[in-house]
């Protein structure tokens, strides 16, 4: 359920012809699903569509950048923009752009090598740069470190339990019996990239059963558990992030339904948008 407030009046409602196809399969899965998904206004609904659809360019993007994959101990980066700790985090230069050393990644992806929470953190940022002003960006991520779940408290991640699994997520395939000398396969981390596909750093683009038959490849002799996929949702704080948007991804104006596949209700100030 989608849930906009003080978005319309009278009957200007939600006009899902200025989504993408693959935004109006977030829409349909929302309206699904049980959980209420809250916006302010229609543009800070649009700015998260928007943000998604970007976590999943990113993911893409990251796939075909060249970046390894790797433990911690083998950890590597661009010395012109990054330094490398003992513990294999990639620490940003003093000086340099977060912006800038961000890209590098993706543009001199053979240079680096890192494992896949790192990979998740990494396709996060470079969402949202794709998404804020770029001064807002280097401000707000200075001092950026590429390492596990590290992140910087302004780029709002949070997991919590939860089945409502939508395209720009990230989820968690979990390996119960894994190879206890092969650890870093006790599960991946993965982006929903829609239409039953994951982007997982060390495993690539494949459909649950494939990261499921990847994972199972790596269990301890006698296993007995099937690799699954966790019940949780790790997402990006969408309203936290919408005042720094670049101002070119500013939506205006009311939006009537465009067509029959969403009803809306309307109590009090709020439009309730359900299948």
């Amino acid at each position: 359920m989608i849930k906009i407030k003080n978005a319309y009046q009278n009957d200007n409602i939600l006009n899902t012809s200025v989504l993408t196809a693959e935004q109006k399969e977030i829409l349909d899965l929302m309206v699904k699903y049980e959980e209420v998904y809250s916006y302010e206004h229609f543009s800070q609904f649009k700015f998260e569509m928007d943000l998604r659809t970007e976590i999943v360019k990113a993911s893409s993007a990251l796939y075909q950048s060249g970046v390894k994959f790797t433990t911690f101990e083998y950890s590597k980066c661009n010395p012109a923009f990054w330094d490398l700790t003992s513990q294999g985090a990639i620490v940003i230069k003093p000086g340099v752009p977060p912006s800038a050393a961000l890209m590098d990644v993706y543009n001199n992806g053979t240079m680096y090598a890192f494992e896949c929470a790192t990979a998740m953190v990494a396709v996060f940022y470079r969402a949202v740069l794709e998404m804020i002003e770029e001064p807002y960006f280097n401000r707000l991520f200075d001092g950026m470190i590429l390492y596990d779940w590290h992140y910087d408290d302004d780029l709002g991640v949070f997991t919590r339990r939860g089945n409502d699994y939508l395209p720009g997520d990230c989820l968690y395939f979990k390996n119960p019996d894994f190879d206890p000398e092969k650890p870093q396969w006790r599960g991946e981390n993965t982006i929903d990239l829609g239409y039953d596909l994951y982007y997982g750093h060390g495993i690539g683009i494949k459909d649950s059963e494939g990261i499921i038959t990847s994972l199972n490849k790596y269990r301890k002799q006698g296993a007995t558990r099937s690799a699954y996929l966790l019940s949780q949702v790790t997402r990006l704080d969408y309203r936290y992030l919408y005042p720094y948007k670049r101002s070119d991804r500013e939506e205006t104006g009311a939006y009537p339904l465009a067509d029959g596949t969403i009803t809306a209700t309307r109590l009090g100030d709020v439009f309730y948008l359900r299948a």
